[in-house]
């Protein structure tokens, strides 16, 4: 039996998720019916200690619904919260082939944000054959400051380590069973890989669309399959969103501006259609609960726009 506080908080946090889309629905642009509707469905990977939803809370807080909405066919799989890019690159592309084998998909536009920009460059590069599209999303790209700082302060220091990445096990164990799942958790293998050596190496495995040198482009569709990328660099954008606190030191550790995690020039994959949106790490999904900068763009109307550029090239 759930308890008061269980039921209390659920109801809260939906009030919250109509509220906000009752919002973006009455916003200019909004088009309901078939502006979304891409030839492949869509597929949302979530980031780092991330999550498909937890008490009724999607991950991409109101994207999914408004993208369905729109005419889009939308997936969202839980991937492992704490795990490296391969692992988790491993476990989408076994999600994509369950997803082809029961619905007859035969292709999928991948949207990934943070790590899950790791994860679907990793899907493209290993099963292309699955990929329509990539599109990252705040995702750095070259590597973090906060996890080269982590692993230069504590790498050292086995009791440290310990405690830090045994305690982001747990917390990532957490966010599993709260969603439903039971993934490993490997926090070492994630910071490692998001430290500029890790991310170096991934790139040498999997450089599609990778720029070349720092802010760069280069040509956006490789093997016949299309990168996109967008970032923000507004860390503090509102008072009463805890998570803008928090990233507003997370980013002290950046040797770039960004949005708290990865930076604006760490961030360019493929065609990078805009590197500096007023906005922090969370805002890019509409979190926390939609709350962001006054006036700035609207994160659920963002994708939508790139779901309807993906529809006009037969994506």
């Amino acid at each position: 039996m759930k308890s008061p506080l269980f039921t209390m908080i659920k109801r809260v946090t939906k009030f919250f998720a109509v509220l906000t889309m009752a919002v973006s629905f009455s916003m200019p642009g909004y088009a309901a019916g078939s502006y979304a509707k891409t030839d492949n469905p869509i597929v949302l990977v979530h980031g780092l200690l991330g999550f498909d939803d937890i008490l009724g809370v999607d991950y991409w807080f109101g994207i999914e619904n408004d993208l369905s909405r729109n005419g889009a066919v939308v997936y969202a799989p839980n991937l492992s919260s704490v795990n490296s890019s391969t692992v988790r690159g491993e476990q989408l592309i076994n999600y994509l082939d369950e997803l082809k084998a029961s619905y007859g998909h035969q292709k999928f536009n991948l949207i990934g944000h943070s790590q899950g920009g790791y994860d679907v460059r990793y899907a493209a590069s290993v099963r292309p054959d699955l990929v329509a599209s990539v599109t990252a999303i705040g995702s750095p790209t070259t590597g973090s400051g906060l996890a080269q700082f982590l692993l230069d302060s504590f790498g050292d220091n086995r009791l440290l380590s310990t405690l830090i990445y045994g305690g982001v096990n747990i917390f990532g164990s957490l966010i599993e069973a709260a969603s439903g799942d039971s993934d490993s958790q490997d926090s070492v293998a994630a910071a490692y890989g998001f430290s500029y050596a890790g991310a170096a190496e991934f790139i040498a495995l999997h450089p599609q669309a990778v720029p070349t040198s720092p802010c760069g482009q280069r040509d956006h569709v490789v093997n016949g399959i299309p990168y996109y990328s967008w970032t923000g660099t507004s860390p503090f954008n509102n008072p009463i969103d805890l998570s803008d606190w928090a990233l507003s030191v997370t980013a002290l550790f950046d040797n770039e501006e960004g949005d708290g995690l990865s930076g604006r020039c760490a961030s360019h994959v493929g065609l990078t259609l805009k590197d500096n949106y007023k906005w922090n790490h969370l805002d890019q999904i509409n979190h926390l609960f939609g709350v962001r900068r006054w006036f700035s763009a609207d994160p659920v109307m963002v994708i939508r726009v790139h779901a309807n550029r993906l529809k006009n090239i037969n994506l």
